[in-house]
């Protein structure tokens, strides 16, 4: 996502502001300065990012977080009993954690939606809202594919969520943890998914839309598993997710099994590039995102980003685990928990993920605030 897709009044980093923008700026900044000469006269300071609280949100993996146009920040994820979609709202972050959660849909109790309702992404597109999320037939629970709900009412509490059906790929195969963005006037779709005759579990890849549910023209593969952190217990590439900043696209994605192995890696695009030319895009040797015993925080992925409250502040969303041992498969523990961190910036441009940080609860945020 980009910032301009929470905050349509915000124009990217990327965009040079025209001549007459610059000069009503500058004719603003003069009126503020001449007010503030003035005894007497109160100003508004900018909001600042609080202090966030971490876990987010307990027992929710997956996690997508949009800020919409009306102020509130929706929040989605898996449950950990893979059987509904939840939704959530605040006008904060940090009153994610207590917001009172909605089951939007459930699962079917037989056939296609019925089981493995994985990875839900919240998205507003042309004056509706849409949600991506994976599932399978509750009599074949492997065969997992990527299914979209739509809602046209304005507040997606309210209305009908219609099921617009599968995404279809160009095969048959397992597909999950699509998201959407748009770039230079067109939709595009990314998503994980198992190509025929490769001998990994899923890669990467990308297409235009014709609507929010229908590909549209070629798919592309933008990533296979082939450095060994991307090959831990599983061959995986998977939950991409964009962040369109300094004329440059990041998607990032997660690799590996979803044990403390998992791990986030990112792929970047020249903005000015052809996005459907697989040799656009240039993948990190190295994961931008791992465990770490110091905070103990394990298998952090699965990521999107928002945000702050300020309007300006890049916020890093996702889940992780806080102890490294499993007992039996990972995708049956359930204390994947969401978490948020600040996003940073190298000098180059490029985003600075840093560590995993440590818990912070509702006091120790106080302290260091």
């Amino acid at each position: 996502m980009s910032r301009a897709d929470d905050l349509p009044h915000l124009p990217p980093t990327s965009q040079v502001p025209s001549r007459r923008l610059l000069l009503k700026g500058a004719a603003a900044a003069g009126a503020l300065t001449a007010a503030s000469a003035l005894p007497g006269v109160a100003h508004a300071a900018p909001p600042k990012a609080a202090p966030f609280m971490n876990p987010l949100v307990q027992q929710r993996a997956d996690p997508h977080i949009h800020r919409h146009t009306d102020g509130h920040y929706y929040f989605t994820a898996t449950a950990p009993e893979y059987d509904r979609i939840i939704l959530r709202r605040s006008r904060t972050l940090n009153g994610l954690t207590t917001a009172a959660e909605s089951v939007i849909w459930r699962a079917h109790p037989t056939g296609d939606m019925g089981a493995h309702i994985w990875a839900p992404e919240l998205h507003r597109i042309g004056g509706k809202w849409y949600i991506y999320f994976a599932s399978a037939p509750a009599e074949d629970v492997w065969k997992i594919r990527i299914w979209v709900l739509e809602n046209s009412h304005p507040n997606p509490f309210k209305g009908t969520w219609v099921e617009r059906g599968q995404v279809k790929t160009a095969w048959e195969t397992f597909s999950l943890d699509a998201t959407t963005f748009t770039h230079r006037g067109a939709r595009y779709l990314c998503w994980a998914q198992h190509e025929p005759g490769l001998d990994n579990n899923t890669g990467l890849f990308l297409s235009e839309m014709a609507n929010p549910w229908t590909l549209k023209g070629p798919q592309i593969r933008l990533s296979t598993p082939e450095y060994d952190w991307e090959c831990v217990g599983f061959k995986v590439n998977e939950g991409p997710y964009a962040l369109k900043r300094n004329g440059r696209i990041f998607l990032t994605y997660s690799a590996s099994a979803t044990d403390h192995h998992y791990c986030v890696g990112m792929l970047t695009v020249d903005a000015d590039a052809d996005l459907m030319n697989p040799a656009s895009w240039s993948k990190s040797p190295t994961p931008v995102f791992t465990s770490n015993d110091t905070t103990k925080q394990y298998g952090p992925g699965h990521n999107c980003f928002t945000v702050a409250e300020d309007g300006r502040s890049d916020v890093l969303v996702y889940h992780a685990r806080q102890y490294k041992e499993i007992v039996g498969d990972p995708l049956n523990d359930p204390n994947r928990h969401t978490r948020i961190q600040k996003l940073g910036w190298n000098p180059d441009g490029t985003p600075d993920f840093g560590i995993p940080v440590a818990d912070a609860t509702a006091a120790t945020v106080k302290e260091s605030a």
